[in-house]
């Protein structure tokens, strides 16, 4: 199993760089830059974390072909992987219809039928060759200018729907599967696969003496509460035993603006998280690691005092796991 770091779009770029060149001073393997609206774009965060780094692969995860067009993803990320020297992976995923329809007024129809298009359109313009396409998303009719590093550059879905799963089986290179994947999710997101190919998620992290092992559990009990509230009732949450009354009351709670984190319990903390003294966490990612996960990438979170110290902190565990 691999060890990622994944920064926040919250972070001041020269920080995310400083944060990436650390990683790969601790031995990570990769860093993933998210993408949330309306934080830093991705691609720049990308571009400098590939320029602070030498060694890591540069991940984006992920983007989605409603507001960038598939062949601007392909363009942008064939730049990237060319600053990088090869180095780059690209995360694709379907957004929702909160952040498009809600938030941006972008009609949100179909959303798989255009991320298995995106895929086709993106896959044919970084081989290099041209792209002719007509879809029910787009039609295309286009090459870009120069010529990708590499033909073949690795695509990942990020998805967590037993349709969408099934699509990156048949599709994509590897898939990321969302924070508050537990070990059980895992296992059963990789049957819905289908196939073996890489697996990451996405794990929120903490680690500290066992004199503070109940107080560095509990300061991820906010950031459980928010995503099991974001979550609510869905094969994530069932999956992992959560009762549906029960994520129903984390997505009305976190709905009105005060994500309930009086209800997260110590056997949510086991599940959802990876947090307590080092052996607690090397027991966690072990449950990871058994499921079926290849990629655990730790959540970069802005509101940690020391992140250097998280890094190193991790880097840790999974040298002793």
């Amino acid at each position: 199993m691999r060890l990622a770091y994944s920064l926040s779009g919250h972070r001041d770029l020269r920080e995310a760089a400083e944060l990436a060149r650390a990683a790969e001073d601790h031995g990570f393997g990769e860093v993933w830059v998210t993408e949330d609206y309306f934080e830093r774009g991705a691609f720049s965060a990308a571009a400098a974390v590939a320029a602070a780094t030498s060694r890591i692969r540069v991940g984006i995860g992920v983007v989605n072909p409603w507001t960038r067009h598939p062949m601007l993803i392909a363009m942008e990320h064939a730049a990237l992987d060319e600053l990088s020297g090869g180095r780059a992976v690209l995360g694709l995923g379907a957004s929702n219809a909160r952040w498009m329809e809600e938030m941006l007024g972008i009609p949100f129809t179909q959303p798989l039928g255009r991320l298995r298009e995106s895929v086709e359109i993106v896959r044919r313009a970084l081989s290099g060759e041209p792209v002719r396409h007509v879809g029910d998303g787009w039609r295309v009719d286009a090459k870009l200018s120069f010529t990708p590093v590499r033909p073949d550059a690795p695509i990942y879905l990020g998805v967590k729907g037993r349709r969408a799963l099934a699509l990156a089986g048949e599709i994509a290179d590897g898939v990321l599967l969302s924070i508050l994947s537990s070990p059980a999710y895992v296992a059963w997101a990789r049957e819905r696969i289908g196939r073996p190919i890489d697996v990451g998620a996405y794990v929120s992290f903490a680690c500290g003496p066992a004199a503070r092992r109940a107080e560095v559990r509990a300061s991820l009990k906010p950031v459980v509460a928010t995503f099991l509230g974001i979550h609510g009732v869905h094969d994530i949450t069932r999956v992992a035993g959560l009762e549906p009354e029960l994520a129903q009351r984390f997505r009305d709670a976190w709905r009105a603006g005060r994500p309930a984190a009086d209800l997260v319990t110590d056997d949510m903390l086991d599940q959802f998280t990876a947090a307590g003294t080092v052996d607690d966490v090397v027991a966690s990612f072990a449950r990871f690691r058994a499921a079926g996960l290849t990629t655990l990438v730790v959540r970069d979170d802005p509101n940690v005092a020391d992140p250097v110290a998280l890094l190193a902190d991790a880097a840790r565990c999974w040298r002793a796991a």
